[in-house]
């Protein structure tokens, strides 16, 4: 049976298995904000310590990103996504029964950090990136990142309502279950890289090959501000909400409302992708990231306000994923996309890193988060000037063809 797990199922049914898989995992990963300010008074912890937990799921997560990628490559996607539900629903156990720092950082942290990695968008995006031509590929992986779209718009209300009713243990046990069904998904998205598209280039050669490249070390440096702008969001509106005394069900409403307009902005980055150059599609996202945000701060925070913040935010939320897998696969061909991608996703968690723990560190330091807010408005300037210059033409190789296909 293990055996089956390297022949690809249909391309179509590569993007339905792969976005209900980045449903379970984005949508619950997603809604961790929520729990911050409950967990952070139950167990007494100020909240750098939870913010902390998140920043070590950033790392854990983008350090094993490009292992699980490459491992993914090899051995197939749905192996490695079976990990991830593994390491997912375990970490959310751990962090069920967390009495304090020891159960967040493992729990949410590590375990849920390897789990969201094993079964995240290197693992899910590699497959389909493969298997479809050039023209289709951009929708397709648009498409299949909706996934994690769809989960945050249902998964954070049922997080609410679960944390309201029965408090952060039970909801979180409940959680776990859900994310648990990531292991029957995997079976569709098994598959892994196959000798048709194998070029001369090993591994190793690849890896050299994009390292000597200056846009792709450019697009790890967009893929940083991006892993700010949504880790700290994702962590921290909810609290941030919370202090300026507006409803606690206003926080999860504008998760979803998030994860709802997300949807439509990354299927229309994957169309925008197909039709326009990525590079500058990029650019444009990231500019308009910092103007919505920098108008959040401008304009008194209300519910209308936050409303329309959430939808301004969710179109431009993980529009990036599509656009910037889409890259690294045009330039450098789509036979190494999961571990090439996953080291531009290294940098990404690298700014979550710097985006979950620098939230909770300055509101501890200073009781306020409009520090942090200024230097994502900042970030977002700097993202959309590193992607215009990008050389974004396929490079050159002998069995290019072949590649390519």
């Amino acid at each position: 049976m293990l055996k089956d797990l390297s022949r690809s199922p249909s391309p179509y049914v590569l993007v339905i298995f792969g976005a209900l898989i980045l449903l379970l995992g984005m949508g619950t990963r997603n809604s961790f904000g929520l729990f911050l300010q409950p967990m952070s008074l139950d167990l007494q912890l100020p909240r750098e310590v939870y913010s902390l937990a998140i920043a070590i799921q950033m790392i854990v997560w983008g350090v094993s990103q490009p292992i699980f990628g490459g491992l993914a490559d090899r051995y197939g996607a749905g192996r490695i996504a079976v990990l991830g539900g593994l390491f997912y629903a375990g970490g959310l156990l751990l962090m069920a029964n967390a009495t304090g720092p020891f159960g967040l950082h493992g729990g949410a942290g590590v375990l849920v950090g390897l789990g969201v990695s094993a079964a995240g968008f290197a693992v899910v995006l590699g497959p389909i990136g493969r298997a479809f031509p050039l023209e289709k590929r951009s929708m397709a992986l648009g498409i299949a990142s909706a996934g994690g779209s769809t989960g945050q718009l249902f998964i954070a209300p049922i997080g609410a309502a679960l944390l309201d009713t029965m408090g952060w243990a039970s909801a979180l046990l409940i959680m776990a279950v859900i994310v648990a069904l990531i292991i029957p998904l995997a079976l569709g998205v098994k598959g892994r890289s196959t000798t048709d598209s194998v070029s001369a280039n090993s591994l190793r050669k690849a890896l050299i090959e994009a390292s000597r490249h200056s846009g792709y070390w450019l697009l790890c440096g967009g893929f940083f501000v991006c892993g700010f702008h949504v880790a700290f969001i994702a962590t921290h509106l909810p609290p941030f909400l919370s202090d300026h005394n507006l409803p606690p069900m206003l926080a999860a409403t504008a998760i979803a409302i998030i994860g709802f307009f997300n949807i439509l902005g990354t299927i229309a980055s994957g169309w925008l992708g197909g039709k326009f150059r990525q590079k500058h599609v990029l650019s444009y996202y990231y500019l308009a990231r910092a103007i919505v945000i920098a108008g959040f701060l401008v304009f008194p925070v209300t519910q209308i306000s936050v409303l329309i913040f959430a939808g301004a935010i969710g179109f431009l939320w993980l529009g990036t994923v599509p656009l910037t897998s889409g890259l690294v696969a045009r330039v450098f061909g789509p036979r190494y996309l999961g571990a090439l991608f996953g080291i531009v996703f290294f940098s990404h968690q690298m700014g979550g890193f710097l985006g979950a723990w620098l939230g909770g560190y300055m509101f501890d330091l200073t009781g306020s988060y409009d520090l942090v807010w200024f230097v994502a408005v900042g970030l977002g300037v700097l993202a959309a000037i590193l992607h215009w210059p990008i050389a974004d033409g396929p490079i050159l190789r002998q069995t290019r063809p072949a590649e390519e296909a």
